[in-house]
């Protein structure tokens, strides 16, 4: 029998989320079919899902084309309305063994095309736990989904519903069992890691759950944490940062823009100087810390002073690996209701801040010249130092071991190390 072939766009979570439909699909004995798990993030996800779906049905005309993740949670009307697919389900059903039961028992009738329920109605985030996603030396472990908090831009609340947490023990143990396996870093992942354990009993917090991961796994060599919102980091995760050389001096900051105006207009929940100054003292704590972050360029009412204080968070938050994203209207969301900034100057933007961010790379790969780092290879001669650098060997190591090497130069992209 033929297994299913996946597509998946978008986030991490999402790439976490196919393997675990995989197993699931695997399980049920679903046959020959093409399963495109999209992303909703922006209106231009949505565009490039609706694209791959036409592409691979031009290429497949005979496959049944299946339609899940965050756009058919937010918009199944506009894959249901497409003649490509047959089956639009959301991201509640695409988790459920009972729902890859009967696409492979071809149970799904007319009436049936469209499986997306109320995403806010979900309270539970477990039982697709994956042991090994990821490549041969790092894994990734989903912890939470979903977003208690409403962003003007962002439409991924109704896309994933609200924010629910998987338990301690659960995380524990998968952890052991990936470490077990020979894994030697393993990634925290979900959508808004920061608000973990706030619906658990006695309301734990991130900083609580990383403690215990590095007590209760001693042979976890190397614990990252992927994206956070800096304003909800706890006492116990600064604890983390300052006394626990396992926890990876590396954070990814959801920060979004750096003028406190366009942050109340986005509703975050942060101004400028609290993101300063969460740098400062992560830095003050762990010394060789360094920072990435996710900056929206062009946002409605967007200001070129505006524009400028986002320029001069890179410096003052000394960031170092910069997500740019160009403002891109979602439907539905109240910040597309708002006016608009041109989309040139939207463009012209995004590639100062892109300029401005490759040169804080340069920067960073200058500044390690001469320098000695555990590097876990990802390749045979690729892999990556603590904070996360890429490091490019001229002869083979051993895929998945944590190397020891001084950097001898960089390409500006990557170090150079022996």
């Amino acid at each position: 029998m033929t297994a299913p072939r996946f597509t998946t766009l978008g986030c991490r979570l999402n790439a976490y989320e196919t393997e675990a439909m995989k197993d699931l699909a695997g399980q049920a004995g679903l046959g020959d079919a093409l399963v495109v798990n999209t992303c909703a993030v922006t209106a231009e996800a949505v565009r490039k899902a609706k694209q791959e779906v036409r592409r691979l049905r031009r290429e497949n005309p005979d496959a049944r084309l299946i339609v899940t993740g965050c756009a058919a949670q937010t918009e199944p009307g506009t894959f249901a309305a497409m003649p490509e697919v047959d089956v639009v389900i959301g991201n509640t059903e695409k988790m459920k063994p009972d729902t890859w039961g009967r696409l492979a028992a071809d149970f799904i009738g007319a009436s049936e095309r469209v499986q997306v329920d109320d995403i806010m109605s979900v309270t539970e985030t477990a039982g697709h736990l994956i042991d090994g996603f990821g490549t041969r030396s790092r894994a990734y472990v989903q912890i939470q989904n979903g977003c208690d908090h409403r962003c003007t831009f962002c439409i991924i609340p109704y896309g994933r519903g609200n924010s629910r947490s998987v338990p301690a023990g659960l995380v524990v143990d998968q952890i052991k069992r990936l470490v077990d396996a020979g894994y030697n870093e393993i990634v925290l992942t979900g959508v808004d890691l920061t608000s973990w354990g706030g619906d658990l009993p006695a309301a734990p917090r991130l900083g609580d759950l990383v403690m215990r991961i590095l007590k209760l796994v001693p042979d976890l060599p190397r614990l990252r944490i992927s994206s956070i919102d800096s304003i909800e980091v706890d006492d116990a995760l600064m604890q983390a940062i300052a006394t626990e050389p396992r926890l990876m001096p590396h954070l990814h900051l959801s920060l979004q823009h750096g003028d406190d105006l366009i942050l109340k207009r986005m509703k975050r929940r942060h101004l400028r100087d609290d993101a300063i100054r969460f740098c400062e003292d992560a830095l003050r704590l762990r010394p060789d810390m360094t920072f990435g972050a996710d900056i929206i360029a062009g946002f409605p009412t967007e200001t070129e002073a505006q524009f400028v204080n986002s320029l001069k968070l890179l410096e003052e938050c000394h960031l170092t690996w910069l997500h740019v994203f160009p403002y891109s209207a979602r439907p539905g969301t109240p910040a597309a209701r708002m006016p608009q900034v041109n989309g040139r100057v939207i463009k012209e933007r995004a590639a100062r801040l892109r300029a401005a961010g490759a040169a804080r790379v340069t920067a960073h790969l200058a500044e390690q010249q001469g320098r000695a780092h555990n590097i876990l290879m990802e390749h045979p001669r690729m892999g990556r130092t603590e904070q996360f650098t890429e490091a490019r060997f001229d002869s083979d190591r051993p895929e998945g071991a944590i190397v020891t090497a001084t950097v001898t130069g960089h390409t500006g992209t990557q170090l150079t190390a022996a």
